[in-house]
Parts: structure tokens; sequence; C-alpha cells
């Protein structure tokens, strides 16, 4: 569907304007506009910033605006700018429906808020775990459900979810972060099925380990006495060692999300395949050897319809 051209003026930032165009959603993606939580840093600015060189529009959202000043000042006329704190539900909702309000249509909405916790389960406090969930699995749920409405009403687009290879695996010392990712993933399984009558594609983007300032901006939490020396006692791994490019990936999620037929998943970096591979194939042999055992608890006499 090829919705008309439409011409205007909204706010961005002050002394700003951006220029409204509705846009294609038939496959020809050639510009669009993107709606992306947690842009002042790591992936989500490397995205705006990536966006904003190939000529697409951006609805930027973050905590602080002005940490996106640079960007505004060189395409002011196809950036969009609000503050956002992605935990505030009502507050994401307001500015959600003003994204879609003065920009006409928004082709991809990228979900991509978040922050990390290492450090043995029992070590974290109540406020941590309550935070990661909050941030990680919460905001995302209701970001979700915030934006498919407007999706549904245009006709369709493109949902992404920042996720991980950690999604489908687990380190020792990092149980809060793969509970909201495991988590989601799991809210996106079902959703998919949900909205894709509606021309709305998920996409699930799980990288590896990448060189982002996301393990920089990462809490530390000390190890406690009973952990030291065991599995949660970790290292950090160098920055250096870690496979990943932050630019490739973006890039990378970028084509497939403007992609015809894009993947429910996309699994970035070489680590990621390789464990998530792994860890699948160990999964399924696991399943298969307690095909028996699953049978053995039927009801005497069922069978399949």
């Amino acid at each position: 569907m090829i919705q008309d051209n439409e011409w205007s003026k909204v706010s961005v930032m002050p002394g700003h304007v951006l220029s409204r165009c509705a846009t294609r959603n038939d496959g020809d993606m050639s510009v669009t506009t993107w709606f992306v939580t947690g842009a002042s840093r790591g992936f989500g600015r490397e995205l705006t910033g990536q966006l904003l060189a190939r000529g697409h529009r951006v609805a930027a959202t973050l905590r602080r605006p002005e940490q996106l000043n640079d960007l505004a000042g060189r395409h002011q006329d196809r950036l969009w700018v609000r503050a956002l704190d992605v935990t505030d539900t009502g507050q994401m909702r307001r500015v959600v429906a003003e994204a879609f309000t003065d920009l006409g249509r928004v082709d991809v909405v990228v979900s991509n808020a978040g922050f990390g916790v290492f450090g043995a389960a029992e070590d974290l406090t109540d406020a941590q775990v309550e935070a990661m969930i909050a941030t990680n699995l919460t905001a995302s749920i209701q970001l979700a459900r915030a934006v498919v409405p407007y999706l549904r009403g245009q006709g369709g687009g493109r949902l992404l979810q920042l996720s991980s290879m950690g999604g489908h695996i687990a380190f020792p010392a990092f149980s809060m972060y793969h509970a909201t990712k495991w988590g989601i993933e799991g809210f996106y399984e079902s959703l998919a099925v949900e909205v894709e009558p509606f021309g709305i594609r998920t996409m699930l983007v799980e990288p590896g380990m990448i060189r982002s300032t996301f393990y920089e901006a990462a809490t530390r939490v000390p190890v406690s006495p009973p952990y030291r020396g065991t599995p949660a006692d970790r290292t950090p791994v160098p920055l250096e060692q870690m496979p990943g490019d932050q630019a490739k990936v973006v890039a990378t999620m970028i084509d497939a999300a403007l992609a015809p037929d894009p993947p429910r998943r996309l699994l970035l970096g070489s680590d990621a395949y390789r464990l998530v591979h792994d860890a699948l194939v160990a999964r399924l042999a696991g399943v298969e050897a307690q095909r028996d055992d699953a049978s053995s608890t039927d009801v005497d006499g069922w069978s399949r319809p």
C-alpha cells in the first residue's frame, strides 16, 4: 500500500521543524520513518545516526534530549526528539501518540532501551531486580502494546525488539538480564502471530557480544564471600576480545527490518550463532531423551486429534 504524500510542519526541538511525509509499506521502503527508544548511546545512538545518514526520518526518544543536539543540528528536518522514561507507561503512551500524530506515519518501531547488571542473583538488591524488570521487560511489553493500534490503523509496519543471544542461553552472574530477555522473547513469540494478520511484522534482534557502551554502563555488583571462586565470580570480558562490530550490527538490523520478508529472529555475531546453535542442539537432544517419559503421562487411550 502506498500512502499519498502529505507535507506539513511539526515541532521537533526548540527552533527546529520536521517535514512530514507519509511513506511506503509495499516492500519499497526507500524512505521510512522510525521510532527509537534509548537513543542516547550504544545501539540506539548508532541506529539513529545511521538512519539519518541513509536519508530516513527518526523519532528518537531518550531521557535527556540534549544528548542528540549534535544530530539535531545536522539533520533538523528529519529528526524528531522527545524526552522519555520508558518505565513511565503514561508518558510512553503520550509520546507514542504524539509521534504518530505529528509524523503521520511510523514505519518501524525499535524497542531498544535497556541496561545490564552483573552479579550473583543472591547479591542483587530488590531495587536492582525491580529496575531491570521495569526497564528491560515491562517497558518493552508496554511499548509494543502502545504502538500496535497505530501500526494496525495505518495498515502495517515493523516492530523490532532488541533482545540478545542471552534470550536463548544464560551465563552465571547475569541472571536478571537473562530473565528479561527470555521473558521478552516469549512475549514476542506470541505477539508475532497475533499481529501478522494486520500487516505488522515483528523481529527479535539477538546480538552476541558487541563492542559497545553497554558494558561500560552496566552495573557490577561485588561478589559476596560465599560466591568467590565460583562460576558467579566472573572476570569481565575485555571489549577488545568481543567479536561484534556495533556499526555492522546496526547496518544489518536496518537492512533486515526493511526487507520484504524480515525474519522473526535475527542472530548477529559469530559468537551468537555458535552459542545459540550449540544450545539449541543440546536442548533438542535433551527433549528427545525424554520422549518416552513424556508420552507415559498421557491419559490412557488418548490420541492426538
